[in-house]
């Protein structure tokens, strides 16, 4: 009898071989042309293998092989070189690291400098970040430190190198157990349980996660679920450990439809520009830490890029950085976020129509993209420039061309590699927990403009039944303008490596498909900060207590500010929040807490209160503020659920305001 399952194997490797000899193909005709025009794709070592022989299955590249047309990608390689006929560039180089460099480098962006070197006795502030550390983040940071650590004592230098497991003893109390590798892997608040708290009433954190090994039978996340309250990185190691992950990852995972989704969180969904900078930034150290332990679990390699210091351009358009872009625009347009120019040619493209067809596909002619781009330079900020001679086709060129020419890539030298190696994770799901991190790693100037990018893609995928341009073949043409970077120059290319770029079409598409999600940080971010917040508090209140005279200052501020805040605090009740809005004319109210009330609630109580002064702030221009306690200043969504969040924050202050632009 036949094995039907052998027989489906044998023509899907006979298909996949008919499908790659076609693309081999395709490319090596354009091998000579991408060579002379000095375009390159990160290297890549195919060779590596996953440790542990792990069965994952790749759905990344082999995908975008079958799945996708390769043509519309391949005829954007070939309008790339047009545009770079016989014009010289000077190549961005990378460095080649010196042994442990990274790894320093890692330290220092994560926010650990102080570990290594001569500041390793000043390390306070470290011990109270890696005390929230989950269990696979500690292992990242170790093998991190470890590193550097051996390459300074083969470097025979003088100052202090501790070693890497004292640095993860010193940040435990005996009395005050944080994030025990045994511990619970949720973030979340004890409520309803015995146990003891802190002298102060708050809530309990807990970081870890080797709790949920095997999900319960009513396990509330389905397979297209993202759980943003557990650690990627532990989700990846319990998978990996569990049967059911093996069940997932043999027929479940990547064969369902990309119809990804964000379970409601009744704290709040927290998006990328809704936190102040202070807690932005410990959020961003977190997600670092964060991808590197994903990609350790998964055994894949995370190195960052370094690039050598080019001459760049300080005026202009087309091959200026990103920020020197903006400190132009900003002087005209104060506050601007994006790049003028950027948004011009998306409003021009705009303002014929979305559904001509082969839009983005169709390249305007090279010779009259070259003038539009002199004119442009020179008459741009003058305000003298003539739209009316740009071409629908020609502002799309110019859109993609300005992408090209920045100094350095949008994905930046630093994560470029890692947004192309995110096809080569097992699951859908890890690729798209991976492109989060990353997207939250990105410069501002970057991610804003990127998002901008997206949201104007999907604008153009929705007029697809008349442009014919599907999330397929946007993701395909928009592909090597991102990933294929001219600047970064390569002596040699290899035609597994244009396998590899025509992959990174998927990482395209699932950018496109779900930017939504890719801007959201996820829950456990923010309660690792608000944990952070919290003992940094405990120990400043510790050290002020060694301090007699500086423990009496406190005091008697403690009690002044207590009494300058009788008359408004005094008489609110228990399950009662005073919601303060300078902005508006009633500013300020009294507001029970309910299971059901929102922050929206909240903010159109406030609205319909039209005594005083006229109302000049609609709905959509303010927003309910949390600000303090273990939190610096978050944006709350309007679905957020206040008393869930109260018992989460019970020592914030409630503010509405306008957001800041």
């Amino acid at each position: 009898m036949v094995d039907t399952k052998l027989v489906l194997q044998g023509m899907t490797c006979s298909f996949s071989y008919v499908i790659t000899t076609f693309a081999l193909f395709k490319m090596s005709s354009l091998l000579d042309h991408c060579r002379r025009s000095g375009q390159y794709t990160m290297n890549h070592d195919n060779s590596k293998k996953t440790p542990d022989g792990a069965s994952f299955d790749r759905s990344g590249s082999q995908d975008s092989l079958d799945e996708l047309s390769l043509d519309d990608y391949f005829k954007e390689i070939e309008n790339i070189h047009e545009t770079r006929r016989n014009e010289e560039r000077e190549a961005l180089v990378v460095k080649e690291p010196d042994e442990g460099e990274l790894e320093e480098e890692w330290l220092k962006e994560a926010g650990l400098s102080n570990l290594f070197g001569e500041s390793t006795g000043d390390s306070q502030e470290s011990m109270v970040f890696l005390s929230t550390l989950t269990r696979t983040q500690k292992a990242a940071v170790e093998k991190r430190v470890e590193t550097v650590t051996q390459t300074l004592r083969k470097k025979n230098k003088h100052h202090q190198i501790p070693d890497v497991r004292d640095i993860f003893r010193l940040q435990s109390d005996p009395k005050e157990k944080v994030c025990d590798e045994n511990e619970p892997s949720a973030v979340r608040t004890t409520e309803g349980r015995s146990g003891t708290q802190d002298e102060t009433k708050g809530p309990k954190f807990s970081v870890g996660t080797n709790e949920q090994k095997t999900p319960p039978q009513d396990m509330p996340f389905s397979v297209t679920d993202l759980n943003l309250e557990i650690p990627f990185a532990e989700q990846a190691a319990n998978t990996k450990d569990s049967s059911v992950g093996k069940m997932c990852k043999g027929g479940g995972g990547d064969t369902l439809p990309l119809n990804f989704r964000l379970p409601k969180d009744k704290t709040g969904t927290t998006k990328i520009g809704d936190l102040a900078p202070q807690d932005m930034k410990k959020v961003c150290s977190l997600a670092l830490i964060e991808l590197t332990a994903l990609y350790d679990v998964l055994g894949t390699e995370f190195k960052q890029q370094k690039a050598a210091k080019i001459k760049t351009k300080d005026s202009g358009l087309f091959g200026v950085p990103l920020s020197v872009l903006l400190e132009q625009d900003q002087k005209k347009v104060p506050g601007t976020k994006i790049p003028l120019i950027f948004q011009k040619l998306i409003s021009q493209i705009e303002e014929a129509t979305l559904e001509t067809e082969g839009l983005l596909r169709i390249p305007g002619v090279a010779t009259r993209i070259k003038t539009l781009c002199q004119e442009l330079e020179a008459k741009f900020y003058e305000g003298t420039f003539n739209w009316e001679n740009v071409k629908q086709h020609d502002a799309a060129s110019l859109l993609k061309l300005f992408i090209r020419e920045l100094p350095q890539p949008l994905l930046t030298v630093e994560y470029l590699k890692a947004f192309q190696d995110v096809q080569n994770l097992p699951t859908k799901k890890q690729q798209l927990q991976a492109l989060n991190l990353l997207v939250i790693l990105l410069p501002e100037a970057n991610r804003d403009t990127l998002k901008v990018l997206l949201e104007f893609l999907q604008r153009v995928i929705d007029h697809r039944d008349k442009n014919k341009m599907t999330l397929n073949n946007v993701a395909m043409v928009m592909a090597p303008n991102l990933f294929t970077f001219h600047g970064l120059g390569s002596k040699t290319i290899e035609q597994s490596e244009f396998v590899m770029a025509a992959g990174t079409a998927n990482v395209m598409r699932f950018m496109i498909q779900h930017q939504k999600l890719l801007w959201t940080i996820p829950k456990f971010l923010v309660n690792q900060v608000r944990k952070q917040n919290a003992e940094s508090q405990k120990k400043e209140k510790k050290d002020k207590a060694m301090k007699k005279l500086l423990k009496k200052m406190a005091y008697d501020r403690e009690k002044h500010e207590k009494q300058d805040k009788v008359p408004n605090d005094a008489d609110v009740p228990q399950g009662v929040i005073r919601v303060q809005a300078p902005h508006l004319s009633k500013v300020s109210m009294a507001i029970q807490l309910t299971e059901e009330l929102k922050a929206s609630d909240i903010v159109a109580r406030f609205l319909s209160q039209k005594s005083g002064n006229v109302q000049t702030l609609k709905k959509e221009e303010v927003f309910l503020y949390e600000i303090g306690g273990n939190i610096g200043e978050r944006c709350l969504d309007d679905d957020t659920y206040m008393k869930d969040l109260y018992q989460l924050n019970p020592n914030a202050e409630w503010v509405i305001k306008p957001k800041q632009s």
